[in-house]
C-alpha cells in the first residue's frame, strides 16, 4: 500500500510547525521534502512525519515532561489578561512568578484582582516596553474579535474594518511583537480563535508567523479542541515559540471528555431568572424556523446533557441561544455564570466579585481560555524549558521588582 502523501501545509499542521519552519528544516536537511514527479510539488509522506515526530520527542512522553516542569522556576508576564485564565493554567506548573499583567476592561480587572490580589496595569498600547520587567515567558491571549468568524461577519455587515485593518484591536499583535523584541524572553504562548489561520486567506496568520520568526523564534502552532477536558466544543489556536530550536510537541488531550451534565446544577436549585421568558423563547423559535426554511443553520441550541455544548461566546448574555438547557415543564434556561465557570474549566476557588454583574460574568467567561487546556500546554512548554534550557531564574540587580507572589 502506498504511503499517503501530505502537502507542506498538512505536514506543518500535523507537526505543529509553521510552513516557514518546515522550509528551514528542508534547507538544513533536518526534514527533507520530496518532489512529486507528476507536477514537481513538494510533499511529505506520513512515514516521514511519524519518524520526525518520534525523533523530536526523544522518548519523552507527556508525563515525563510534566514531571520535569514542576522543577522549573520562571518569571512571566500576562498580557491581555482578561480574568487570568492563562495565568491559572500556569499556576500549578513549575514555580512561576508573575511580574506584570495588563488588561483594559475595568470589569475584568475587578475579577482578576479578586482572584490574584493585584490589579492589572491598563492599556498596553500606552505602556512602554522598558516599563515592563524582564521575564522568561510571555503569555498573551490577544483580542480575537478582529479575526473570529463571527467578528468578521459582523464587521463586514457594518462595513467596518477587521483583522489588522481594525484600528483598535487588530494591531495589538504588534504590541506583543515590540515587547518580545525588547525583552527577548526564552519562550512565549499566544492564544486566539481558530479562524485566525484562515483570516484574509491566510495572509494575516503568515504576517504573524513571519514577524515572530523574524525575531529569531522557532514557532509551533496547533488548533486544540477543549472537548477532551471540558464538555464544550471550543477550538482555539495556540502558538508557542522558543528562542532556540528545541523539540516541542503539543499535548494530546483525551478523546472522550466529561459530559455537560457534570457541570450543571440541579434544576430546582437554579434561580428562575435564568429561565427564558415566553416572549424570548418564542422569538428564538421563530428566528430558527425562518432560517431553516431558507436553508440556513442559524438558530438556538438546546444542549444534550449527555454530550458537549457549542462554543460559549461573549454574547451569551444577550439570549443564551447557543447553549440552552432544557427544563421539565418550563421554557429552557441559560447556563448560570457559575455553570459557565465550570464549563470553562475554572477552579472552584475562582470567584466573581459581588459588584460584577451577570452580564459581565458571561462576557468574561465567553472571552476566556479553557484552563485545563492551558495547563496541558503549560506542562509541555515548561517541561521543554526544563529539558533544554539552563536554570531560568538568575538574581540580577537590574531585574524589576515583582508586583505579585508566585502564581
Amino acid at each position: 500500500m502506498r504511503d499517503r502523501q501530505l502537502t507542506v501545509s498538512q505536514a506543518a499542521r500535523a507537526l505543529g510547525r509553521s510552513i516557514t519552519t518546515l522550509r528551514r528544516y528542508d534547507r538544513r536537511g533536518i526534514l527533507r521534502a520530496r518532489r512529486d514527479p507528476a507536477n514537481n510539488y513538494r510533499y511529505y509522506t506520513e512515514d516521514d512525519v511519524a519518524r520526525f515526530r518520534q525523533l523530536t520527542e526523544a522518548g519523552r512522553d507527556q508525563r515525563e515532561l510534566a514531571e520535569l516542569a514542576q522543577e522549573v522556576e520562571y518569571r512571566f508576564i500576562d498580557l491581555f489578561a482578561g480574568v487570568g485564565g492563562l495565568r491559572l493554567g500556569f499556576r500549578d506548573v513549575g514555580k512561576g512568578h508573575c511580574l506584570f499583567s495588563s488588561e483594559i476592561d475595568r470589569f475584568a480587572c475587578r475579577t482578576y484582582e479578586a482572584n490574584f490580589r493585584e490589579a492589572p496595569e491598563g492599556d498596553i498600547t500606552k505602556i512602554g516596553e522598558g516599563a515592563i520587567p524582564a521575564h522568561d515567558l510571555l503569555l498573551a491571549g490577544f483580542p480575537c474579535q478582529p479575526f473570529s468568524l463571527a467578528g468578521v461577519s459582523k464587521k463586514n455587515s457594518l462595513d467596518r474594518p477587521h483583522g489588522f485593518d481594525d484600528p483598535t484591536q487588530g494591531t495589538l499583535f504588534f504590541d506583543i511583537k515590540r515587547i518580545l523584541k525588547h525583552h527577548k524572553p526564552s519562550a512565549f504562548l499566544l492564544e486566539n480563535v481558530k479562524h485566525l489561520e484562515r483570516h484574509d486567506r491566510g495572509r494575516t496568520f503568515q504576517v504573524i508567523l513571519d514577524s515572530l520568526e523574524g525575531l529569531g523564534y522557532h514557532v509551533h502552532q496547533k488548533v486544540i479542541d477543549a472537548a477532551g477536558v471540558v464538555p464544550q466544543h471550543r477550538e482555539r489556536i495556540f502558538i508557542v515559540g522558543f528562542d532556540r530550536d528545541v523539540p516541542f510537541t503539543f499535548p494530546e488531550l483525551p478523546i472522550e471528555g466529561p459530559k455537560l451534565e457534570s457541570i450543571l446544577d440541579p434544576h430546582e436549585e437554579v434561580d428562575p431568572k435564568y429561565t427564558l421568558s415566553s416572549h424570548l423563547w418564542g422569538y428564538l423559535q421563530d428566528y430558527a424556523d425562518k432560517h431553516r426554511k431558507k436553508g440556513n443553520g442559524f438558530g438556538f441550541s438546546v444542549a444534550d446533557p449527555d454530550g458537549v455544548t457549542r462554543t460559549l461566546s461573549a454574547r451569551y448574555h444577550k439570549d443564551g441561544s447557543e447553549i440552552l438547557i432544557g427544563q421539565p415543564g418550563a421554557n429552557p434556561r441559560r447556563l448560570t455564570p457559575e455553570e459557565c465557570r465550570r464549563l470553562m474549566g475554572f477552579p472552584d476557588d475562582f470567584r466573581f466579585p459581588d459588584d460584577v454583574s451577570d452580564t459581565q460574568r458571561y462576557r468574561q467567561m465567553g472571552n476566556a481560555v479553557v484552563v485545563p487546556v492551558v495547563r496541558a500546554v503549560a506542562e509541555r512548554l515548561i517541561g521543554t524549558l526544563a529539558a533544554h534550557y539552563p536554570p531560568l531564574m538568575q538574581t540580577s540587580l537590574f531585574d524589576g521588582p515583582s508586583n505579585a507572589d508566585a502564581g
